[in-house]
């Protein structure tokens, strides 16, 4: 029987402290900063904190270490959001622990969520943030939701190694699970990822990078 918080992540650490997907040969993040790169990318980028309000609803795409939504908690003050990640490959507590411990800010309110991570929760209260992580496969998993997001993380491993998580059918969903005036951003401005946010009803928009990325990507749901 498997443990509750079991790894279904592939991982080697770079520089001890960085984890990279050995499924995707892609690290979970900025080899800068990676919660400046949160907050200019996905805050920012979805006008965040600024739009929250209770019931607030924040979707997406590759949970991986958490940063994003510790990101997030730490932005949102006391407003009581919803916050769903879809996740194929889950990393453990341990893990995620090891690698949190290069942003002292986020890894100071984040022993809540790695005790409930820990405990095999998915689903759990962090502060005022009602958290719903996914797991499975996102091309199946997304269409079933019954959520609509208002902002979107599309925050998947690299376009060129994960092609799968930018395709136009799921980038479909995620324009249907999204509601009018939703907004997403991401890091990445490659062409056909662009293509299919606005093929599923986004107006996109490319918008300075983080750090050594010249571009990234934000857009509206008309």
């Amino acid at each position: 029987m498997s443990l509750p918080d079991q790894s279904q992540a592939a991982l080697e650490w770079r520089d001890d402290a960085i984890p990279v997907s050995t499924r995707f040969d892609d690290p979970y993040f900025s080899l800068a900063n990676g919660l400046d790169e949160t907050r200019h990318v996905f805050l920012a980028g979805n006008d965040l904190p600024a739009r929250l309000h209770p019931g607030f609803q924040i979707a997406e795409l590759g949970f991986g270490t958490g940063l994003n939504l510790l990101a997030t908690l730490i932005a949102c003050g006391d407003t009581p959001i919803r916050y769903t990640s879809f996740e194929a490959y889950p990393m453990s507590a341990a893990e995620i622990a090891r690698a949190l411990a290069a942003f002292p800010e986020a890894e100071a309110v984040a022993a809540p969520f790695l005790e409930a991570w820990a405990r095999g929760d998915r689903q759990f209260q962090l502060g005022p943030i009602d958290v719903d992580i996914v797991i499975g496969d996102a091309r199946e998993t997304l269409p079933a939701w019954d959520g609509r997001a208002d902002a979107w993380y599309l925050d998947g491993f690299s376009p060129a190694k994960n092609p799968e998580l930018w395709g136009p059918d799921l980038i479909a969903a995620v324009g249907a699970h999204t509601a009018p005036g939703g907004t997403f951003a991401t890091y990445t401005a490659a062409g056909f990822v662009r293509r299919n946010l606005a093929a599923a009803g986004f107006a996109v928009t490319r918008a300075p990078g983080h750090g050594h990325k010249r571009h990234m990507s934000r857009g509206v749901k008309a």
